[in-house]
């Protein structure tokens, strides 16, 4: 597991020091990826501070964190080919990793850009005319294919299908 530092004594955590106006320090903002209340928060654990402070502590809440947040993608991957919301339980054990770990920070960062740039161009009229026509194209061409289907062989389904 990822601590987010090389070195054997340091635990990645994010920076709550303000400059001199008040203002978050560019220091830490240049971290993590711009102002860290733009967009979620910084990076790094958001572990308490008495589980920081402590290293085998704080190891074992990355552990707990990990192994909690890996059954939870688990079930989520088994409910993708069974019923059951299996994207939305894989992102929820993304967010639970994502309150420790940076690398799913990111995923979830990254995900959540993607996810509003195609909901905004799905919303773009051109967009949704150009699928209107191709959705309506597309069921023409199946009625069509159907039609021929039919008129060839009739309407006989496979499990009627006498003696052969």
């Amino acid at each position: 597991m990822n601590t987010g530092s090389d070195e054997p004594g340091e635990v990645a955590v994010t920076s709550d020091e303000t400059g001199p106006d008040g203002k978050p320090d560019e220091a830490s903002e240049a971290g993590a990826g711009g102002p860290s209340g733009a967009d979620g928060g910084g990076l790094g654990s958001k572990a308490p501070e008495f589980v920081k402070a402590r290293r085998m502590l704080h190891l074992s809440w990355q552990v707990g964190v990990f192994v909690v947040g890996l059954a939870v993608v688990v079930a989520g991957v088994i409910m993708l080919p069974l019923p059951g919301p299996g994207w939305v339980v894989i992102f929820g054990g993304m967010a639970i990793w994502a309150t420790e770990f940076v690398w799913a920070q990111l995923v979830l960062r990254w995900t959540k850009r993607k996810v509003t740039e195609a909901a905004q161009k799905a919303l773009d009229p051109r967009v949704r005319r150009r699928n209107i026509t191709l959705t309506a194209i597309g069921l023409v061409i199946v009625a069509v294919l159907v039609g021929i289907y039919v008129s060839k062989f009739g309407v006989v389904m496979p499990w009627k299908i006498k003696d052969q």
